[in-house]
């Protein structure tokens, strides 16, 4: 079963958590290839396995993974470590990505997400094949969010290999899923 996703549904997954859990107010940039964040900025990650093979990747400015810890901590930003900022960044990783599995065939199943701070500067990518970004502004800095499905196939020697293939992943007809909770409305 093939599922379809767009830009709208990773907009909507990422606004409601970021609204709806952080009050915090994100804006879709029009040019995801525009995205560029520094040394030291926050990367977290999700892979997904089932019926749907892949991986969501969020990475976002070091000042607004600080300033989305301490919204979700309830506590001054200046109270905030780089650990919380981690436990943070890989609770966003682990929403978005949730909110974007409940779109998706079952079975589907999660991995514990990962993160780190990363010591390189950042530039985003444009769409390929087998992915799709997106990327958001804010007043403390900038968040990506990219997907990527891979198709897991045999390969030459009869054992199965990750090819991406060239596909997007989930629909939001029928309805927006809440990143929340997971539930549909219409």
């Amino acid at each position: 079963m093939r599922v379809q996703i767009d830009t709208d549904c990773i907009v909507k997954a990422s606004s409601q958590f970021w609204e709806q859990m952080l009050a915090m107010k994100l804006e879709p940039s029009l040019f995801a290839e525009e995205f560029c964040v520094d040394a030291g900025h926050l990367s977290g990650s999700v892979s997904l396995a089932g019926a749907w093979t892949g991986r969501v990747e969020v990475r976002m400015a070091c000042r607004l993974a600080y300033e989305a810890t301490a919204a979700m901590m309830m506590q001054p930003v200046a109270t905030v470590a780089e650990a919380d900022a981690l436990d943070a960044t890989r609770e966003i990783a682990n929403m978005i990505a949730g909110s974007i599995k409940s779109m998706l065939p079952r079975p589907c199943s999660m991995t514990v997400p990962e993160s780190a701070v990363e010591t390189e500067c950042f530039c985003g990518r444009a769409l390929t094949k087998d992915s799709l970004v997106v990327a958001f502004r804010h007043a403390a800095g900038d968040l990506m969010v990219q997907v990527w499905e891979h198709d897991c196939q045999p390969n030459g020697d009869g054992q199965a290999a990750h090819q991406p293939v060239l596909r997007q992943a989930c629909s939001c007809k029928g309805g927006d899923a809440n990143p929340i909770s997971g539930s549909y409305h219409s």
